[in-house]
């Protein structure tokens, strides 16, 4: 009788696996901690325009076509702490600021195709590598195309869309080869816990950067250490153990042991498969949904923070960036509570995997109905509007919803890597459901 096309198959008891190598100085966790610094500049490079623009735009275009009366009063600083001035201004209207934000995904849906196809053929250490490097070189030259032009600006930024979109699949084509399927969870849980604290760290730092420097020197930073960046991981990565120059013996045959059973020798993308699968498409969907909230959360906060609540370049950083340290904690401790469940708790693959999903999912989209602009609420009336209750509602819902959503992305990431039949193609699957998700972006210009 054939096993159920949703049964677990790895083992989970110790006695069933090779022995154990001792994580510290490995180089399965030296890439880990690579990738999490390479994903950490990938979402800084991402985002940090985001708080840029609120400094580049002149303040009486910023809500030009803003008709709503529901917007809060200018909040006043206790401490006055002169700011820098000197950055150019642009008299970019709403619609121009939503075509700028948006380019990146232009470009990012791109690659992710292509990206996939590659990382299955190429490896990911080059793709990986050239991405990140790329965007950052991209990104030094943000300011110029500013100058010249938001035609030039729009294109700069869809380039750099185009080096980040292939990054995802690039990471899980190698970690494929690297990650043993009971530290799965931990090393691609550290890898992408980068992605939130690079959003955590550098929208506030972007926001002290245009207060008290200039907002050019946002590029200008993130983009030098993105560049600093490659070197490092050219010169200490490989695309598999057994490439790897300074792998200890014991650890490649340990890596390369407990993944005998799961490499694929496909040679080519089971496309016929691949459509046919109802549980990849559950992935795909639940994907698609979560890049929906999430990206608009992302691209759009500071602006909301700039242009409703009203708050300055380096107010807004700070508070946009308090939702997304929630979400890097609990990126770290739900990739070691779910291989805690499996290992210690015989608990299925499948059962962690859908139950944590479910978790995310569900609340985080029960949180983000519940809101109303606090003028709308039934209890607006009875409490003062201040400056710090719109901060504690604000981010206290945010905070709600991006926690639940990446216990989610922790989970459906691994899902990939996890749908057996499909681990030679794992690349190109990862990069279709990107596209459908991200395309949706589009739509916020």
């Amino acid at each position: 009788m054939e096993p159920d096309e949703g049964a677990d198959r790895t083992p989970l008891l110790k006695e069933s696996q090779p022995g154990t190598v001792p994580a510290c100085c490995s180089a399965r966790y030296n890439l880990a901690l690579l990738a999490f610094f390479g994903f950490f500049l990938l979402y800084a490079l991402r985002v940090n325009l985001s708080v840029a623009l609120v400094d580049m735009v002149e303040p009486n275009t910023s809500l030009a076509k803003n008709t709503t009366s529901n917007v809060c009063p200018e909040h006043s600083s206790t401490i006055n702490v002169p700011r820098n001035t000197s950055g150019k201004k642009y008299s970019w209207d709403a619609d121009t600021q939503g075509w700028i934000l948006g380019s990146f995904f232009y470009g990012y849906i791109i690659t992710q195709i292509p990206g996939g196809y590659l990382a299955s053929k190429t490896g990911g250490k080059l793709l990986l590598g050239f991405g990140i490097f790329g965007t950052s070189v991209f990104t030094l030259l943000t300011p110029l195309a500013a100058n010249l032009g938001v035609g030039y600006l729009i294109a700069v930024r869809a380039l750099e869309g185009l080096g980040e979109g292939v990054t995802f699949p690039a990471m899980h084509s190698m970690w494929s080869s690297w990650a043993p399927p009971l530290e799965r969870s931990k090393l691609l849980s550290i890898s992408y816990a980068g992605a939130q604290l690079g959003t955590v760290v550098s929208l506030p730092l972007s926001g002290l950067i245009c207060y008290y420097m200039n907002w050019i020197y946002v590029f200008y930073i993130f983009g030098a250490l993105g560049v600093l960046w490659f070197f490092f991981w050219m010169w200490l990565v490989s695309d598999t153990p057994e490439t790897h120059r300074s792998i200890s013996h014991t650890e490649r045959e340990y890596i390369l042991s407990s993944l005998k059973d799961q490499l694929s020798t496909q040679k080519s993308v089971p496309w016929k498969q691949i459509l046919e699968s109802l549980p990849l498409w559950a992935i795909v969907v639940a994907h698609f949904s979560y890049n929906w909230t999430f990206y608009t959360l992302l691209t759009l906060l500071p602006t909301y923070m700039k242009e409703i609540l009203r708050f300055d370049a380096q107010e807004n950083g700070f508070l946009s960036a308090l939702p997304y340290f929630g979400c890097w904690l609990c990126i770290i401790l739900s990739g070691q509570i779910a291989d805690y469940l499996r290992e210690k708790q015989n608990l299925s693959t499948v059962c962690v995997r859908k139950c944590f999903t479910l978790i995310g999912m569900l609340e985080s989209s029960l949180e983000s109905q519940i809101h109303l602009p606090p003028s709308q609420e039934w209890w607006g009336q009875l409490l003062p509007r201040t400056s710090l209750i719109i901060i504690l509602w604000e981010n206290g819902r945010l905070f709600s919803i991006l926690l639940l959503l990446l216990i989610y992305l922790e989970q459906f990431s691994l899902h990939y890597l996890e749908v057996e039949k499909f681990r030679t193609g794992q690349s190109v699957v990862i990069a279709c459901t990107e596209t459908e998700g991200n395309t949706e972006i589009l739509k916020l210009c």
